[in-house]
């Protein structure tokens, strides 16, 4: 029998496939599952092993973590669009905002990026923090990094207002 702690995430794993039958394509893992008498959760595991691994081989960890960076929001940002409530709108597009601010700089200073340990875990963890519905980070980075700067110039570009 295998380790408890590896069943009991084997079943968590499994019910997040039954949570989402249609992305997950349940059906056809259940077939495998019937045809080879292994758990599907091991089909699951080893294609999003290789996708992730196809992923790396093509981008490295720069386009793993950009894509962490992405997709998440990117989802929530689709959704926020098609609701009627304002508060979504404004995190994702102050996530957006940071995020673009971000990779920006990262693309100014990629030569200290090899000098730092851990960057790209460091990098999750801060796309992460971000965009958390418990934290909502890019609030935060916008109001007291972002705005500070970037509002003072755009009011500088502004035509003067007229006195009446």
């Amino acid at each position: 029998m295998a380790n408890p702690q590896v069943q009991q995430m084997i079943q968590k794993v499994d019910e997040l496939l039954a949570a989402y039958p249609t992305l997950f394509q349940y059906d056809k893992l259940r077939d495998l599952e019937k045809k080879t008498g292994q758990p599907k959760v091991y089909f699951f595991v080893g294609i999003v092993s290789l996708i992730f691994s196809a992923i790396y081989a093509l981008g490295g960890m720069k386009l793993m973590t950009d894509l962490f960076g992405f997709a998440y929001p990117a989802y929530m940002s689709f959704k926020a669009i098609e609701s009627s409530e304002i508060i979504d709108d404004t995190q994702w597009l102050t996530y957006w905002v940071v995020f673009g601010f971000f990779s920006i700089a990262e693309n100014v200073m990629s030569f200290l990026i090899e000098w730092i340990p851990f960057y790209y875990m460091i990098k999750c963890a801060f796309f992460l923090w971000l965009y958390h519905p418990k934290f909502l980070g890019a609030g935060l980075v916008y109001k007291q990094v972002i705005k500070p700067y970037v509002m003072p110039a755009l009011e500088r570009t502004q035509p003067p207002k007229k006195q009446e």
